[in-house]
């Protein structure tokens, strides 16, 4: 028996197919028929891509929520963790990772973007009088390049203030150490202040999505400089994987930075420490005007890839999702973390620039599935990562108590925005602020929002973190999602980054 449903989307028809014939069976491909294939209109708007944008702040109830909810948690850090990194809201203490205020130049580009005169101002003063790069301290060259060179060059793009190009100036020289190695391929840990780099203390192996998301930085660094040697180190790196040979474009998870080779037998996922690998290969084809075919090249084949052998169907009722492959044996393991609900809107952003329509199939399907890893919790929060059964007659999915634990990760909402900008669908900001209720009722504290232990409970405990990219990232995604302009941040004229930063699209 068939059973087909069908949701009705703005301008498409979504068709998922539950074939339940067969409790074996899984079908990995994502399939399209002729008869149900979705024409998505490609709304690219020519605009002046020297044109800064314009906030006028929130217009609608939903925007109103959740700019008081970005309010409450920057009043939080103010009081109680200000110049630190973190801040942990229920003890009302400090966190610090690598003392460089974290919170503060990670979302400043958030208070611009929600019209927040006054904690933007503060925050741009601490920046300017506060932010410091010498302090002999370890960081991780991959976390300070998308959370604080990005968010520098982002509020440098939107205001023109070359306070913030000099500070991304010094940090971009200082970062450079970590291309030391003798491949070319970054160490992961930079020393700011000696400016020395090396790799980890637990291992010889840099992360393999980590050296392939700091381009889009490096090259708006040498953009907006006028000095390539951030963008010629960077681009050296993509040149160098794109040489290495991969399985049908998907790559472990680890590389050596002293001989420029993967792992062998590492893990391949979507999820942690692969992740972003995938979203550069398309933001960097689009930041350079479609020019460099080889980016491209290697992102289509990764989701030819993606598609033969990650995308799996669950039991009973076929929910698509992407599982991994195993370190060592390479076997197919049914999980997906929640990391990996980024790919919807990187499919979905591939698709309305001219990728195949099976890219949007995919995208559309999947975010369904992100979505039920929401639904599927009495919290309405989603598991760190989520186990899918692949014969089963019951449950299509479950969560085991070690990874029961939220974030408060961004990935869902970020797709969410991405679909909404290019299909003008608003069944997805619907879902955000079902999302967006579930944070405030179960991570809202006294200064701000926690993590949580547990999203199967209603009484779970807090884990009292809150995370710089709550406010860089899931604040920023739901305030832009419940937009009644789809193109506050127009994807024709920026690229985002993998912290939310968005950098402007060049022609070359």
């Amino acid at each position: 028996m068939t059973l087909f449903k069908y949701f009705c989307f703005t301008n498409t028809i979504f068709i998922l197919l539950f074939n339940q014939t067969d409790s074996h069976q899984n079908v990995s491909l994502v399939t399209e028929p002729e008869s149900a294939q979705i024409q998505h209109k490609k709304a690219m708007i020519e605009m002046d891509l020297n044109e800064r944008p314009t906030f006028t702040g929130p217009s609608n109830a939903r925007q109103y929520a959740v700019v008081e909810s970005f309010k409450h948690a920057w009043r939080g850090y103010k009081e109680h963790a200000w110049g630190h990194d973190n801040l942990k809201p229920v003890s009302g203490m400090a966190s610090d990772w690598f003392s460089l205020g974290l919170t503060i130049v990670d979302s400043l580009d958030t208070a611009f973007i929600m019209g927040l005169t006054d904690e933007y101002e503060e925050g741009k003063e601490w920046i300017k009088k506060e932010l410091i790069f010498t302090k002999n301290k370890d960081v991780n060259f991959f976390e300070v390049t998308i959370r604080v060179l990005g968010a520098l060059l982002t509020n440098y793009h939107f205001t023109e203030d070359d306070m913030f190009l000099d500070k991304a100036k010094d940090l971009g020289d200082r970062l450079m150490a970590a291309f030391s190695s003798p491949s070319g391929i970054p160490y992961s840990d930079v020393n700011l202040g000696t400016r020395t780099a090396h790799a980890p203390e637990w291992s010889h192996y840099s992360t393999t999505a980590e050296v392939t998301t700091i381009q889009l930085e490096f090259r708006e660094l040498s953009r907006a400089s006028n000095n390539p040697v951030y963008e010629d180190a960077a681009a050296a790196v993509s040149e160098k994987i794109h040489q290495l040979p991969k399985k049908h474009g998907l790559v472990p998870i680890f590389i050596n930075p002293n001989t420029g080779r993967f792992l062998p037998h590492a893990t391949i996922t979507l999820g942690a420490r692969g992740d972003s690998y995938y979203e550069y290969l398309l933001k960097q084809w689009l930041q350079t005007g479609k020019t460099i075919n080889y980016l491209l090249d290697d992102y289509m084949t990764a989701m030819e890839g993606v598609r033969e052998f990650l995308a799996k169907r669950s039991s009973p009722n076929k929910h698509l999702f992407i599982g991994e492959l195993s370190a060592g044996s390479e076997a197919f393991n049914p999980k997906m973390d929640h990391l990996t609900c980024f790919l919807p809107g990187t499919l979905a952003l591939g698709h309305v620039n001219g990728l195949p329509d099976w890219h949007m199939t995919m995208a559309e399907e999947l975010l369904y599935t992100c979505y039920l890893t929401y639904s599927a919790h009495p919290t309405f929060l989603a598991p760190e990562i989520t186990h899918f059964n692949m014969v089963s007659v019951t449950e299509d999915m479950y969560t085991k108590t070690a990874d029961a634990h939220s974030l408060l990760r961004p990935e869902f909402v970020e797709s969410l925005w991405y679909m909404y900008q290019i299909t003008g669908n608003t069944t997805y900001q619907d879902w955000g602020w079902q999302i967006y209720q579930g944070f405030e009722k179960y991570a809202r504290v006294a200064y701000g929002y926690s993590s949580i232990a547990n999203v199967k409970s209603e009484k779970s405990v807090h884990r009292d973190m809150m995370e710089s990219f709550f406010l860089s990232e899931t604040l920023k995604y739901l305030y832009m999602l419940f937009s009644e302009d789809r193109f506050l941040i127009d994807l024709n004229k920026y690229v985002i980054n993998s912290e939310a930063h968005p950098l402007p699209v060049h022609k070359n």
